[in-house]
């Protein structure tokens, strides 16, 4: 029996809001069976977004005319933007794979294999979600799940600029500090570099074998299947 395949896309910089509106549409698709389990990778402009029970008050004084999202999402606030790998993965989870913790987990260890093929040490912190070098953030993992498809994902720094973190208590933790492959001492390796390899390792954790299609199919796609009913809530 032949492992599921994966589609993986990178969809260079997209804006949060259509970037949003394609998860929903691809999530519809597949929990209708009309396509394969897809990994979108992307970059945002900037643009804080906050959980569906995320608090206000982690927002702290975010730079004046980036935008902030609230979204149907688990986890608290974060920031996106350019330098930043966005990972959407749309999965459709059955048997054994319904378990939303496996599926962290394995978020998690896509990330943390990835980073050692750039000789960065990563790994979990003890009752939070999320990948760390040392006592440093350097991916935040919230997803969305609707009848067991999965929506939104994991963001990992590359080479953005942290500042933007200042804004905001990142993912409600205080005293957070982020880092990124840059700051770590990789200032060499680039957002869609790091694609290839997040979506190898992506592959090889989730057991499936992966595809790359073209930015210009998932939109196809995504157009195509606009009139589906998505699940909003």
């Amino acid at each position: 029996m032949s492992a599921r395949s994966i589609a993986c896309a990178w969809l260079g910089r997209v804006d949060y809001r259509p970037a949003l509106g394609v998860q929903e549409e691809l999530a519809a698709a597949r929990q209708s069976g009309a396509i394969d389990d897809t990994l979108l990778l992307l970059e945002h402009p900037h643009v804080y977004t906050l959980g569906r029970g995320a608090a206000e008050h982690f927002v702290v004084a975010p730079p004046p005319g980036v935008p902030i999202h609230r979204v149907s999402r688990g986890g608290q606030v974060t920031y996106h933007g350019p330098g930043q790998l966005v990972g959407y993965p749309i999965l459709k989870l059955e048997g054994a794979a319904r378990d939303v913790h496996l599926y962290l987990r394995s978020l998690e260890e896509t990330i943390i294999q990835s980073l050692r093929q750039y000789g960065i040490q990563a790994g979990r912190r003890a009752k939070l979600t999320g990948v760390w070098v040392g006592g440093r953030k350097i991916a935040s993992i919230g997803v969305g799940i609707r009848r067991w498809t999965t929506l939104h994902g994991f963001a990992l720094n590359v080479n953005c600029d942290l500042s933007f973190f200042d804004g905001i208590v990142p993912c409600g933790i205080d005293g957070c500090r982020m880092t990124s492959i840059a700051r770590e001492g990789r200032d060499d390796v680039e957002v869609a570099g790091a694609a290839r390899s997040i979506a190898d390792r992506f592959a090889a954790v989730f057991g499936c074998d992966s595809r790359w299609i073209d930015a210009a199919e998932v939109w196809r796609i995504a157009r195509a299947d606009s009139g589906l009913e998505a699940d909003c809530g």
